[in-house]
This record gives structure tokens, C-alpha cells and sequence, in this order.
């Protein structure tokens, strides 16, 4: 019987802007989430994250739920401009709501897991130019080394950053998400001023020499395949993988830039003078863990009409509400790659899971069969890549509760608790008691 060792964590996760609420109490001030989601056809419907969840004001009810589940730990992100709502104005009322989130956990013996950066840029930050500016980056370690001293004792596990590659390619090259740029240019400095913001703050957590306290970044990654093996798929595969993957694992990992990469923005938006000596041996600090986002594959083939040469296509298997195929083998291939050309470090899978369209049935259920094999499938992956020898050490299934999936607002849920957005009223879907029962049990066999 396969079981998960007494050690490996099988916990959940979260992002504050999609459950928290509460967006004008507590001394907060908007994030650049607030302002894109409040113009005109940037969000399903002009959902905001104003309410979400209402989890500012039902923290120890939903912590309540979290040790129901039994989860090992709980993965949350702060609210920068909760902490620092105006540029050097540090509120203390911003960090006792996180002060009270810790100590309910640490109540139920749930480990704290904290996102520093979930891509809510205090509006402050972005009207001075965001992470364009190089500036943000030391703003960025201001407000990462108050947390420290705040919190620092308490958290057994840093994230620098969730998903670069969303905060500076969605966000400032195909504007889905804030702040809504589209220029690849401005993308480009995004991702290389977090990767450098990243190896500052590694190096600020290292001298406060927290005993049993690890740091690391969260990226999302998608193994990457072409359509056929004609040559100029092949080729749009490989950059496809350079965009998505590459330009954010080897200057961490390996400390360079790909040179093919290098080659093609340079020919697009000309020399990358941004990078300026000695970023690299910065960016590639040595961190404690790699955190991997993994949710499906990308299938690309050849695109001559796109800036890039490459498009998405459409996979044959199973699909999600989010049109993503279900692959698990696919994050085998992942999991695999990362330990065979990139790292010993270990691994999280920090954030996987899917949506469904969920129906709430007459005796208040909901029967998420689908959502449980998705889940189920990805952990037999795990199990079979530790059995491998890979360095796999906790999973964190997106996500706890449903809530505001960004830019597609209220209309796509991952929660394995259910979350009615009228009354706020929090249901266990099949596939938390699922859940449940793994943790207990340690073992897919229940």
C-alpha cells in the first residue's frame, strides 16, 4: 500500500485578494487588483475581490473548517498594502489580522505556509512606476523584512513569489491581469526585477537565522510538447517552453538567462539592458525549496502571425471548467525534468487542483467526483515520483474554499469547501471529506 510518510505535508492554499474581503477596513488601501477589477470588462461580469469570501471577518470559522479537513498546513499570502498601505506608512492593525490568522493555526496545530507576493502590488507601488521601477524591489524587501520580524518565529515556510511568470507575462505582455499592459518590453523588466526582488529577500531571510524556517519561490510551470514533430513545431515548442519555463528556471537554478530566449526578445524589443551586472549571482541565491504550480500541459504548434511563433492548441484528453486537460502523467514528465536538469532541491507542489462546474444538491451536497479523481490521479504521480527517488516533499491542493479566480471572477471554482457568495455560507464538498480521510489514513487507499 502506498502510504505518504509521517513527514510529508498534505495541506491546502489560498491567495488573500480571492478570499479575503474587507478590502477598505483594517487601515488597507487598494492593490492594483482593486483598480483593474473595478474597470469596465476586465473581469466576468465586473466581479471584484471587495467581498470574496468575507475571510477578514471569518478567519477562526474557516480555520475551524481547515482543522475539520486536518490539513498538515496552510498556505496563505498577505496583503502588501494591508502592511504598508501607503508608501512608508507601516499599519499594525494590517499585521494583528495576520497576527490572529497564525496563532488560530498554530491553535490546531496547522504549520503556517506564507506567499509573500500574490500579485497584489499596492496601488501606492504601482502609481510610482510597480515593478517596472527598480525601486519596487527594495519597497518589495522593506515590506518582506517587517514581516520577518513580525512573524518570523511563528512561519516554518517562506514563498518569495507566486507565479512570476503570471505577474509579469499576464499581467504587462497579454494584459489579462493587472495591471493590464500589453507590451513585452515592460513584461520582460516585470519578471527580471521579481526574479532580483526574490534572491534580495532569500539573502534579508538568511541573516535573521530562523531556526526550522525555509524560503523558496512558487512557479507555474507547464511541460511543453509539440503538435507534430515537424520541424518548425518543434521549434515552436522549444520556445514556448523558453516563455513559459525556462526564463524563469534558470536564472534561479542555474543563473543565466537562455541564450536562445536572449536572442529572440533582443530581436523583439531590442537589447535587454535592464539586466545589469552582477542580477544573476543575486537571482540565483541559494533558496531551501522549489515550489511548482502544476495544473495541465501545453500542446503548441507553429504560429508565423504571432509575436512569438507559437499558439496553443487543443489537447484530446478530459477537459476542466477551465478548458485545461487533465494530465498527470504530463506533471511526471515535469517533476522528473526539474530533478534531472535543474535541482536537488526539494519540491512542493504548491498549488494543484481544478474546477468544476458544481452543483449543490437538495440535502445541501455537493458530489465533486470529478475534482476527487483529478486530485486523486495527481497524488499517485507524487507518490510514484518519491518511489523514483525524487525529493518530493508536501502537496497543497488549490484550493481550501472557492473564490475570485481573477479575471474570471466568480464563475470558476476550485474550492473543495463550497462557498455561497450570498450568504457566505461555507459548505464541505465530497471531495474535502475525501480529503480528509486521505490525511488521516496517510494513504490514497480509503
Amino acid at each position: 500500500m502506498n502510504k505518504f510518510e509521517d513527514d510529508f505535508i498534505l495541506g491546502t492554499a489560498t491567495a488573500a485578494y480571492q478570499i479575503e474581503g474587507g478590502v477598505n477596513e483594517g487601515g488597507r488601501m487598494p492593490s492594483i487588483w482593486d483598480t483593474f477589477s473595478k474597470k469596465e470588462e476586465n473581469v466576468f461580469m465586473g466581479h471584484t475581490g471587495d467581498i470574496a469570501c468575507d475571510h477578514y471577518h471569518r478567519v477562526k470559522e474557516d480555520v475551524k473548517i481547515l482543522d475539520n479537513i486536518g490539513v498538515d498546513s496552510y498556505r496563505f499570502s498577505i496583503s502588501w498594502s494591508r502592511i504598508f498601505p501607503c508608501k512608508d506608512e507601516f499599519n499594525p492593525e494590517g499585521v494583528k489580522f495576520y497576527k490572529n490568522l497564525i496563532n488560530e493555526l498554530k491553535d490546531k496545530k496547522i504549520a503556517p505556509a506564507i506567499t509573500l507576493y500574490h500579485w497584489d502590488l499596492p496601488q501606492w507601488a504601482q502609481d510610482l512606476g510597480g515593478w517596472e521601477n527598480r525601486d519596487c524591489i527594495y519597497w518589495f524587501e522593506d515590506y518582506c523584512t517587517r514581516i520577518f520580524e513580525e512573524f518570523g518565529q511563528d512561519v516554518s515556510m517562506w514563498i518569495t513569489h507566486n507565479e512570476p511568470f503570471c505577474a509579469s507575462i499576464l499581467g504587462n505582455y497579454l494584459g489579462m491581469h493587472a495591471p493590464g499592459n500589453k507590451d513585452l518590453k515592460k513584461a520582460l523588466i516585470v519578471a527580471h526585477h521579481l526574479l532580483l526582488s526574490h534572491g534580495i529577500v532569500v539573502r534579508a531571510f538568511k541573516k535573521f537565522k530562523f531556526e526550522n524556517s525555509k524560503i523558496g519561490i512558487t512557479l507555474n510551470l507547464s511541460p511543453t510538447y509539440a503538435v507534430s514533430m515537424k520541424k518548425e513545431d518543434v521549434i515552436a515548442a522549444k520556445i514556448s517552453d523558453g516563455y513559459n519555463n525556462r526564463w524563469f528556471l534558470d536564472p534561479l537554478l542555474k543563473g543565466h538567462y537562455p541564450e536562445d530566449m536572449v536572442d529572440l526578445y533582443e530581436k523583439e524589443v531590442g537589447v535587454l539592458d535592464f539586466i545589469l551586472e552582477g542580477d544573476l549571482n543575486i537571482i540565483s541565491t541559494d533558496m531551501d525549496f522549489l515550489g511548482i504550480n502544476y495544473y495541465t500541459r501545453s500542446i503548441v504548434e507553429y504560429d508565423g502571425h504571432s509575436q512569438l511563433k507559437f499558439r496553443g492548441v487543443d489537447g484530446e484528453k478530459e477537459k476542466t471548467a477551465m478548458g485545461w486537460e487533465n494530465s498527470p502523467e504530463s506533471m511526471h514528465d515535469l517533476l522528473t525534468r526539474i530533478k534531472q536538469e535543474y535541482t536537488k532541491l526539494p519540491l512542493y507542489i504548491t498549488e494543484n487542483g481544478a474546477a468544476y462546474d458544481d452543483v449543490v444538491t437538495g440535502d445541501n451536497k455537493i458530489h465533486d467526483i470529478d475534482r476527487i479523481n483529478f486530485i486523486k490521479v495527481h497524488l499517485k504521480v507524487i507518490q510514484e515520483f518519491i518511489k523514483e527517488g525524487g525529493n518530493l516533499k508536501g502537496y497543497y491542493l488549490w484550493s481550501f474554499m472557492d473564490n475570485f479566480e481573477w479575471s474570471y471572477g466568480y464563475s470558476k471554482r476550485f474550492g473543495m469547501v463550497y462557498v455561497n457568495y450570498n450568504t457566505q455560507e461555507r459548505i464541505m464538498k465530497d471531495s474535502a471529506i475525501w480529503y480528509k480521510k486521505i490525511i488521516k489514513a496517510r494513504s490514497l487507499e480509503v
